[in-house]
């Protein structure tokens, strides 16, 4: 079996392309702007401020839990969604090298 094309790339160009997926739609643009906001996670009021259903709602939350900018905890039936500020800062400091990089070969 042959390798992945991913397998191709380095960890840093994978985890950036990764980031730069998850960053791709306005929806989880407003997600993330709206919980670094707040101060604490947040249950359900999510919803309310992306005009999409809650099925699309927890798609969208689920790729920026899966990239781990995001963070969720069960409590009983719901979630609570807050900004993972760990990888928010590694992610910070990836895309601002890129960034930088790229810009500096032009």
């Amino acid at each position: 079996m042959g390798r992945s094309k991913s397998a191709s790339f380095s960890h840093r160009e994978n985890r950036i392309a990764d980031l730069a997926k998850a960053l791709a739609h306005p929806a989880r643009i407003a997600i993330l702007e709206y919980l670094a906001g707040r101060s604490s996670c947040m249950c359900g009021s999510i919803v309310d401020i992306v005009p999409l259903s809650q099925a699309t709602v927890s798609q969208h939350l689920a790729e920026l839990k899966r990239v781990g900018l995001i963070k969720g905890e069960t409590e009983g039936p719901r979630t609570c969604y807050c900004i993972d500020r760990q990888a928010w800062d590694e992610a910070h400091q990836l895309l601002q090298r890129f960034l930088s990089d790229v810009k500096s070969c032009c």
